[in-house]
């Protein structure tokens, strides 16, 4: 929709609002405003000729020109009356403007309330297995080196959240989720190797994640493979930047795709991938609590009361956060 003013009168007026209006083309808010301001008296009405509403199949109207008289003005009230009706043009626009905003600002309120949070109904929290055997499985063997520990837990991790979001891949669009977003109005944020943070579509961001992840454990000198080759010594700072990311990922996928892997019969999986991740953080504290709290909800409702490990290992050195909160 455009608006377009026609003023015998005040030529200038009706062509510093057309210019705006026709900015604001396609706006739904455009039609409430114009009628507000026309019931304020600050446009003439449609019977008057002044305002005409146009929708995309409607020709333009050609205004009524009128032969003015040949008094004699002086040139004194001539500037006089035009910087008066510049003036008058200047605080319709901001008045028009502040409208817009209020409508906008309507719109984003309405649209902050969180959906529902399925993956907490009851029927929907299952996992594979018991928390006892998890917690075997996490804690570090007598005798094993630690790095080789968390090498293994981090390409487990990485295998199984890769497999769970293949499967709802298709679900997740650039159109479909435009922001990699997660629970409590979480928006991430991608960090390139310059430090420049970019927001990018949730299937682009989970593909940054994976290809990361993959060219990582697939370097001999990070992940070693061959005897005789040692651990950096910046390797549990990597695998903190790994299971970081590969959060994000599992948080997205609840928030947006949860309904998708319940039909597919795959939460029993996701909630069992999730307690993995939750234990192995809980026993060696990989990841940032900032970065965990969004789930924690979830964390007390697949493990109860036992979400207070602590750890015997000295942490690395600290990730850069790559989180913002509610856009």
């Amino acid at each position: 929709m455009c608006v377009i003013i026609m003023s015998e009168e005040k030529p200038a007026l009706s062509h510093c609002l057309t210019a705006f209006l026709f900015k604001r083309r396609g706006k739904r808010e455009d039609k409430s405003v114009v009628e507000g301001l026309l019931k304020l008296g600050m446009l003439r009405s449609p019977a008057r000729g002044a305002v005409a509403i146009l929708g995309s199949s409607s020709a333009p109207t050609t205004p009524v020109h009128h032969a003015t008289s040949s008094g004699s003005t002086s040139a004194s009230n001539a500037v006089h009356s035009r910087l008066s009706l510049l003036d008058t043009c200047h605080r319709k626009i901001r008045f028009f403007s502040e409208l817009v905003a209020k409508a906008r600002r309507k719109e984003k309120d309405a649209g902050t309330t969180e959906d529902p949070k399925l993956y907490l109904e009851e029927a929907a929290l299952e996992r594979q297995l018991p928390d006892v055997d998890l917690r075997v499985l996490v804690d570090l063997p007598p005798g094993l080196d630690y790095n080789e520990w968390l090498a293994s837990h981090t390409l487990a991790l990485f295998d199984h959240i890769n497999l769970v979001y293949g499967t709802i891949s298709e679900f997740c669009t650039p159109t479909g989720c435009p922001d990699m977003t997660g629970p409590g109005l979480r928006t991430y944020l991608w960090f390139d190797e310059k430090g420049k943070k970019t927001r990018v579509a949730a299937p682009q961001y989970i593909d940054y994640v994976m290809t990361f992840t993959q060219r990582t454990v697939s370097d001999e000198t990070i992940f070693p493979t061959k005897y005789a080759n040692e651990f950096p010594s910046s390797f549990e700072s990597i695998v903190r930047k790994i299971l970081r990311l590969l959060y994000h990922v599992v948080a997205h996928i609840y928030h947006c795709h949860f309904r998708e892997v319940a039909h597919l019969g795959l939460h029993v999986h996701l909630n069992c991938v999730f307690a993995h991740l939750t234990l192995l953080n809980q026993r060696f504290n990989l990841i940032d609590p900032k970065e965990t709290e969004i789930l924690g909800d979830l964390e007390a409702a697949l493990l109860g009361d036992s979400t207070s490990g602590t750890s015997t290992q000295t942490s690395g050195a600290a990730e850069a956060p790559t989180t913002t909160s509610g856009t």
